[in-house]
């Protein structure tokens, strides 16, 4: 049984069930065919609306292996651009595979573990990987940037075929490794972001480089916060917290750490953990010197008041949310518009706030203003945001000005699709 089956055996049209899912008729219709699949964000939804456990729901929404005879034909056409995306993915991972085996592969005899390592090159892997991550940064379209991480991956296998166990390479390694998971992660793919993940802290654990170690726990955790697996994810960032403790106490790790177990703790509807994390986080301030490494560590605190504000809408706290919100919206960043993203997060998280208060001119100023900000940035992480928000408009009954919005945003996600 397919998706499409499910879902009427549920008694569910496609409207009904994109307005349960909060997402376009349209959208449905592209996951019923299978030309798309529905984003962690919705699937315990959707899970919940076909009385499915996540595991049989991935299980449905995972075409069946095809027959041989099937698979030895010759493809259609349209079928080709898709193959050659799922050979760069293999070969991707293949070259994460054969990074990893090298580093955990013993040397031979012991003139391999004495200075066959060649340090320029390690030093120059680095600085390729610092480089990379502010390329990823800037990329609109993050994929652009898998073909150079691919090639830096290569170069990576070549250089400890030759050089054994080499410390300082596996440091190298488990960064590029993060950086790999992260485009896995921006591409949906969230089980080879999770692989990606866990190579890049084997690989910083044999370095010992316990920040680099304890972010890509991080990160790690990240892909069960996406798909709302709280309690795993706060065992993963226990172990975070644990190793970043072990890391350089001046740098920022261990309160990025707490930044992510506070918005567990809120997923888990624990406000006391939560706002306790969030006060940990907030002592980054307290740094005197440079706090993050400008590539696999970023955090600096200065989202901590729109994260504030997210984690008591997370609680369903308005009324400090809004407080928190409407701080971030006004602090110097968010109000000279130096970041499109962040602005339209906290105007999304604002009008969220509004339609679970049932206040329509709420809705429709912040949500209004989130989606000239969407139009004009080109920005597919607000009008992601947006699509989310679609689920709680409902609330807000037929409201001419809710209405008005919600159809715009799903114009707005019709047109970023045919782009």
């Amino acid at each position: 049984m397919g998706l499409a089956e499910r879902r009427k055996a549920m008694g569910y049209s496609q409207e009904r069930f994109a307005a349960v899912i909060g997402v376009d008729r349209t959208t449905v219709g592209r996951w019923d065919r299978g030309e798309t699949t529905p984003e962690a964000v919705h699937r315990p939804k959707m899970a919940d609306a076909l009385q499915l456990g996540l595991a049989e729901l991935d299980a449905l929404l995972t075409p069946p292996q095809a027959h041989f005879s099937e698979l030895t034909a010759s493809p259609p056409c349209d079928r080709h651009g898709s193959e050659e995306i799922d050979m760069i993915r293999r070969e991707f991972l293949r070259l994460m595979v054969v990074a990893g085996s090298l580093m955990a592969l013993t040397p031979d005899d012991a003139d391999a573990i004495a200075e066959i390592a060649d340090r320029g090159s390690a030093s120059d892997f680095r600085l390729m990987n610092c480089h990379l991550w502010q390329v990823y940064q800037l990329a609109r379209s993050k994929s652009s940037v898998t073909a150079v991480v691919q090639d830096q991956l290569g170069a990576l296998n070549e250089a400890l075929k030759e050089s054994g166990r080499e410390g300082s390479l596996y440091e190298a390694a488990g960064d590029l490794f993060q950086l790999s998971g992260e485009l896995s992660f921006d591409g949906n793919r969230y089980t080879d972001a999770a692989a990606s993940y866990t190579l890049a802290a084997n690989a910083s654990s044999r370095a010992r480089a316990f920040d680099l170690w304890a972010c890509a726990l991080v990160r790690h955790a990240y892909v069960d916060v996406y798909e709302r697996r709280y309690s795993e994810a706060a065992e993963t960032l226990e172990v975070a917290r644990r190793v970043a403790k072990r890391g350089d106490s001046a740098l920022s790790t261990r309160h990025w750490v707490a930044s992510v177990q506070a918005e567990v703790h809120a997923g888990l509807q624990d406000l006391g953990a939560c706002e306790k994390a969030l006060d940990e986080a907030q002592r980054v301030a307290d740094l005197t010197t440079p706090v993050h490494s400008g590539g696999w560590l970023r955090f600096d605190g200065s989202r901590l008041a729109e994260e504030r504000g997210a984690r008591y809408v997370q609680l369903g706290r308005l009324d400090l949310a809004e407080k928190s919100l409407k701080h971030a919206l006004e602090s110097n960043a968010l109000s000279r518009g130096q970041s499109f993203r962040r602005r339209g997060a906290v105007l999304v998280d604002l009008a969220t706030v509004g339609a679970k208060r049932r206040d329509a001119e709420q809705v429709a100023t912040y949500g209004g203003e989130a989606l000239r900000l969407a139009r004009k940035s080109g920005s597919g992480y607000i009008a992601r945001r947006l699509q989310a928000l679609q689920g709680d408009l409902k609330v807000c009954g037929r409201d001419r000005r809710v209405v008005e919005l919600n159809s715009e945003i799903g114009v707005l996600q019709e047109a970023l699709r045919k782009e």
